[in-house]
Order: C-alpha cells, then sequence, then structure tokens
C-alpha cells in the first residue's frame, strides 16, 4: 500500500453530538476542518439513538468542506484515517447498505437490565477475564443482541447473512468503499464484550466463538478484523474524485493516547469532554485490573498490539454544562474559571456529579448525584469550585488506581478536550496528583492519532520517533502543594463519594 505521493492526511472524528474532518499537513498542522452537528434522539428515558445515515451524511459532508477549504485536490490526500466514537452498535443490509434500526449509542441504557442478569448469574468474572470489560450496558455486545431480538425479522436475516454489524467505524468505512469493505480493527472489536484479548493458545485476541454463543450472535454478522495502521480499503472513487487509501481506523480515546505520543507504557493521558476519558499504555500485554478498571487494546500497528487500561468517568465538562443550563449558575463554561477562583477553595464542599451513575472504579448504575459540606457561608463561588474540582478528583482517583495496577506511577498526565482551556482545573488537577499536567498546542488530538495512524501505514511518515516530533507543549502545570494537602483533600472526596454510594 505505499503510495508515497499526496501533500496530506485527511482525518475523520466522527464523535457523539457531530462529525469532523480534518486536514493535515507533514508537520502534523491543521490546513482544514470542517464540523457538523447531527440530531440525537430520546426515544424513552435512558434511551440514546443516532440515525446511521445522518452519521454517515454528515460525515461525507465535512470531508467535501475540509477538501474545498484545503484548496488542494483530491490526489493531494495521501491517506484517510479514522477515528470514531466507541461502543454505538450499527445494523445494516449487506446488499443494499440501508440501517436495519437506529444506531444504539454508547450512553443508551435499555440493556441495563440484562447485564443485571449477567451479573446475577455469577458470569461477570467470566467477562472480564475474557474481554476485560464489565457487564455494563456501555458495551457493544448487548445492544447488537437487542437490536436482533428486537427489529422484526432480523435475526433470522443475520441467521442467512443478509445483515452486517459494526461500530461506527465499521460503518463508514462500509459506506466509504461503496460496501466494498466490512471490516473493523481491535481498539473498537475490544470494545463489544465479543472479543477475547488473548487467543486460545496465548496469541493474539479476536472474535471468541464462546462469548458469540454466550450473547447468541450470528458470526456472519462480525467484521473481519484488520489493523488499526494499515490497508483497510480505498474510497469509491465517485465519492471525493479520486480513491484514497483508508489506512487506519480506531476508537476516540485510543486515537487520543495514539495522538498524545503516548508511545510507551507507563504514559498516560486524560481527555475533557463531557466525560472525561484516561488510559494508560501498558504496552503489549494486556494488564488486568484487580480495581474496576477497563482493559483494551490500543491499536495494532506494524504487528505488534499494544493494550490500555481505561477509567471511564461519565460527567466531567457535563458538570459545568449542568451549572450552566440545570441551574443558570454561569453564563457561560468559559466563565466557571473566574468564578471558582473568586475563592481560594471549596469551603468543604464537595459535589459528586453521579447524574447517570459512577464509572470506573464503581460501575454503579443506581449512584445519583450529591453536593455535601453545605454550610450557611457556602455561596456560587464555592458550589463552581467544587464542580470543578469533582472533575479533577475523579481523574485523580483513576491514576491513582492505574499506578497502583501496573506498580509505577506515570511521569506526567497528558490532558486534551475542550475544558482544559480552563487553566484553574488543569492546575488544580496538577495540585491532586502530584504530577505534571501537559496541555498540548494542538488540542486535535483524537483526529491527530487517526492521521498519525494512517501516515505511519503508508509512507508519509516513517517512525514513531518521527510523529513523536511533531507534538508541541502549550503549557505545563506544575504541582504546587504538599502531600499533606493531597492526602487530606483525596479523603474528603472519598467520604463524598461513599454518601452516593
Amino acid at each position: 500500500m505505499e503510495r508515497l505521493v499526496g501533500k496530506a492526511i485527511m482525518a475523520l472524528d466522527q464523535g457523539t453530538t457531530s462529525s469532523r474532518t480534518l486536514v493535515l499537513g507533514r508537520g502534523g498542522e491543521v490546513l482544514a476542518q470542517a464540523q457538523q452537528e447531527f440530531p440525537q434522539h430520546y426515544p424513552r428515558p435512558g434511551w440514546v439513538e443516532h440515525d446511521p445515515l445522518q452519521i454517515w451524511e454528515s460525515q461525507r459532508a465535512t470531508m467535501a468542506e475540509a477538501l474545498r477549504r484545503s484548496g488542494l485536490r483530491p490526489a493531494d490526500i495521501h491517506a484517510i484515517g479514522i477515528a470514531n466514537q466507541r461502543e454505538t452498535t450499527v445494523l445494516w443490509d449487506r446488499k443494499t447498505g440501508a440501517p436495519v434500526g437506529p444506531a444504539i449509542v454508547w450512553q443508551c441504557r435499555r440493556t441495563a437490565p440484562r447485564c443485571e442478569a449477567i451479573r446475577q448469574r455469577g458470569d461477570e468474572p467470566m467477562l472480564r477475564r475474557k474481554t476485560g470489560l464489565v457487564a455494563d450496558a456501555y458495551f457493544s455486545g448487548t445492544k447488537l443482541a437487542w437490536l436482533l431480538d428486537e427489529v422484526p425479522g432480523a435475526r433470522a436475516r443475520a441467521e442467512r447473512g443478509e445483515l452486517a454489524f459494526g461500530t461506527v467505524d465499521a460503518w463508514l468505512i462500509f459506506k466509504l468503499t461503496g460496501g466494498a469493505r466490512h471490516v473493523s480493527d481491535p481498539s473498537n472489536a475490544s470494545r463489544t464484550l465479543l472479543y477475547s484479548l488473548e487467543g486460545p493458545d496465548g496469541g493474539e485476541g479476536g472474535w471468541d466463538p464462546d462469548l458469540l454463543r454466550y450473547f447468541n450472535i450470528p458470526p456472519s454478522v462480525l467484521p473481519t478484523l484488520v489493523p488499526t495502521s494499515g490497508a483497510l480499503g480505498e474510497t469509491a472513487p465517485d465519492l471525493l474524485g479520486a480513491a484514497i487509501p483508508i489506512a487506519s481506523a480506531v476508537g476516540d480515546q485510543q486515537a487520543a493516547l495514539f495522538g498524545q505520543g503516548c508511545f510507551r507504557p507507563g504514559m498516560l493521558k486524560s481527555t475533557y469532554g463531557t466525560g472525561c476519558f484516561l488510559l494508560m499504555n501498558t504496552g503489549a500485554p494486556p494488564v488486568r485490573s484487580q480495581g474496576g478498571l477497563l482493559t483494551s487494546v490500543g491499536w495494532r500497528l506494524d504487528g505488534t498490539t499494544t493494550h490500555v487500561l481505561e477509567g471511564s468517568i461519565f460527567i466531567g465538562g457535563a458538570v459545568i454544562q449542568w451549572l450552566r443550563d440545570g441551574l443558570g449558575l454561569l453564563k457561560t463554561a468559559a466563565e466557571s474559571e473566574a468564578v471558582a477562583a473568586s475563592v481560594p477553595d471549596s469551603g468543604g464542599v464537595y459535589l459528586v456529579p453521579a447524574f447517570v451513575g459512577l464509572g470506573a472504579p464503581h460501575w454503579n448504575p443506581d449512584a445519583r448525584g450529591a453536593v455535601v459540606g453545605l454550610t450557611r457561608g457556602s455561596s456560587r463561588a464555592h458550589l463552581v469550585r467544587a464542580a470543578l474540582e469533582s472533575i479533577a478528583f475523579q481523574n485523580a482517583e483513576m491514576v491513582a488506581l492505574m499506578s497502583q495496577e501496573v506498580g509505577q506511577a506515570p511521569p506526567a498526565l497528558r490532558v486534551d478536550g475542550g475544558a482544559t482551556a480552563n487553566n484553574l482545573l488543569c492546575q488544580l488537577q496538577a495540585d491532586l496528583l502530584g504530577l505534571p499536567v501537559e496541555r498540548p498546542r494542538l488540542l486535535e488530538t483524537t483526529a491527530a492519532g487517526a492521521a498519525y495512524l494512517a501516515g505511519l501505514a503508508t509512507g508519509f511518515w516513517t517512525s514513531l520517533d518521527e510523529v513523536e516530533a511533531l507534538r508541541q507543549v502549550d503549557r505545563v502545570f506544575e504541582p504546587a502543594r504538599d502531600d499533606a494537602w493531597r492526602a487530606e483533600q483525596m479523603a474528603g472526596w472519598k467520604r463524598a463519594v461513599q454518601r452516593v454510594l
């Protein structure tokens, strides 16, 4: 697949609320970008759906717009890389490409009763051993089983080989190639509950026949597994005006880890978005968590599989949105920094944002949010500061647990995502961790990761060292508090969390 022509890499960043396309030059600079939101559907409480065709149409529109804005010709695009929202589940007709139901979004809780039944049967340890995941509606396996059972005729059609399942990477590649390719990569497959991290002989992981039987999934619906970085297919020539190699597909959080240059075991990043996703590179052998973290594939590159530990925090930046939209305490999210900085601390107030339950390491879907420690002297500023601190506390809890799991502390935490524009939050994070917090100049780390993986597959970049040299740091936040302060703060946080558990 060597194609040593082209001036840029096109990165597709297909997210939960919008589709984006970035065009990156050889120096990693963003030459152009385009973004388009698409509708969210909430047919019942706790249910979240997307229209797969709206995902595709929004992504296709941003590809065309970003190419136009870049001033480049289709032939100038060296390769395409894909980063995607993970776990969201799509089922479609192999011949027509028509979805047979809605895309069930990773946030959707409709299969929570199935997951509770798995736990009640005592089967969760088996799932954890094989997949590195927990029995939670977050993942794709129970979503796919629901579609096969609830969409009229879907199971019979699937068993006849007429239907195709995929996470969003597989759906996009199918559409990009005009239906020629039905493939997925291990970073996405390892988030389905259908993929074993290790083969029966201790070799590379893959789709697991026992898990398929357990969830009653016909093997014929599954995509073929391909490397994260490699020859995944080519776009249909009429899509952009030229057949362009598709050279990477990677889950968005793993893409951000790669985009942050976390290429060595022990390096970690946290993405501060609606939720927070903390990932640590643990190297080739998977590290099995004993404390509620998830084990997944990071990427498969040059024949080697890199694994990660992950802490999934459901409510991160969304707590600031809640202060703004739900309570009316802020006019804009950006205002939170100045309001929180107007007081020296939270005055003993702790906000536990368990609005949709608690993710790692607690995995308690029934927990609900709480504010503890209020006094007559508590003010708007204290509550806003406590909300910002809740993001930093949750990340600090994850970093401590990851360090314990691997037996060493990381050198620093690399951060990205919209909330990292908040300097106070970054400083709070450094203080609670006792580690430097590094914010990159290029915050588009998810798209960058997909681009780097595509460029490495096609010779646009020749080595990890070359890619690592592209990363530029905007600011390093050094810890300014001592261990005694840190221990006191974390103890208060843990007491607050126990209230909601």
